[in-house]
C-alpha cells in the first residue's frame, strides 16, 4: 500500500518504540516486585507500576537525553561545520537552508505559518529547534518527578525519610542520572559526524554517495 511505503520509516520506528517500552515496563515491573518482596513489601500491580517513579524516571531519563541530543544537533549544525562530514553543511557554500524565504502569494503548498505575520514566520523558521528544546525541558521535568518518587520508594525500603523535590533536584544522584546519559548522546553524535567523513552506507540519506571523496561535505 502507498501509505505504508510513504510512511514506512515512521511506522517501523514507532512500532519499535512501543515494543521496547512494553519490554521495559514488564522487565522493570518484575525487577521492582522482586526488590519489594525481598523487603517484605506488597507487590505492585502492572498498571500501578506504569505510573510509578521507578518506571517513569527511567523512561523520561532516556527521552530527556535523546531530545537534548537532537535539539543540540539541530542548533549546532545551523552554525558550526565539519568539513567532509555527511552531517554538516559545506563551510564554503551557502546552503538552501540559509536562504531567505520569499513566500509566493496564495501558494496553497506553502506551510500555513509562512502566510501569517512576521512573528509567525520567524517562529516557524526555527520551529524544529524550539519544539525539540520544549520536549527536552518537559522530559527533564518528568524525569525529575519520577526520580524523586523512585528515591522516596528506595528511602522507604531502607526505613529513611523521603527528601523533598527541591532537595532531590540538587542531589548528586539526580545529576548523575542525567549526565550519564547526556555524555553518551554527545559522544555518539560526534562519532557519527566523524565516521561519516570516511565511511558509507549505500542508500542512506545519512551517508555521502559511496564514491564521494572524503573531503566532500554533505550527502
Amino acid at each position: 500500500m502507498r501509505f505504508f511505503r510513504d510512511n514506512g520509516l515512521t511506522i517501523v520506528l514507532l512500532t519499535a518504540t512501543l515494543v521496547t517500552i512494553a519490554g521495559m515496563l514488564l522487565s522493570g515491573w518484575q525487577s521492582l516486585n522482586q526488590e519489594l518482596a525481598e523487603h517484605g513489601f506488597p507487590q505492585l500491580p502492572l498498571l500501578e507500576y506504569a505510573g510509578s517513579g521507578h518506571f517513569l524516571s527511567a523512561l523520561f531519563e532516556n527521552w530527556e537525553s535523546e531530545f537534548l541530543q537532537m535539539a543540540t544537533y539541530v542548533v549546532l549544525t545551523a552554525f558550526l561545520f565539519q568539513r567532509g562530514s555527511a552531517e554538516s553543511k559545506d563551510p564554503d557554500d551557502t546552503s538552501s537552508q540559509d536562504e531567505h524565504v520569499l513566500v509566493p502569494a496564495h501558494d496553497p503548498h506553502v506551510p500555513g505559518p509562512l502566510r501569517g505575520g512576521r512573528l509567525a514566520q520567524k517562529l516557524y523558521a526555527y520551529s524544529l529547534g524550539i519544539v525539540l528544546v520544549v520536549l527536552f525541558v518537559a522530559s527533564f521535568i518528568l524525569h525529575l518527578f519520577g526520580s524523586a518518587q523512585r528515591e522516596a520508594l528506595e528511602a522507604a525500603l531502607r526505613g529513611h525519610p523521603a527528601t523533598s523535590l527541591v532537595d532531590h533536584l540538587g542531589s548528586a544522584q539526580f545529576w548523575f542520572e542525567s549526565f550519564q546519559n547526556w555524555q553518551s548522546e554527545f559522544f555518539s553524535t560526534a562519532v557519527l559526524v566523524v565516521l561519516s567523513i570516511f565511511l558509507r552506507f549505500k542508500g542512506s540519506p545519512e551517508s555521502k554517495p559511496v564514491a564521494a571523496p572524503h573531503h566532500q561535505t554533505g550527502g
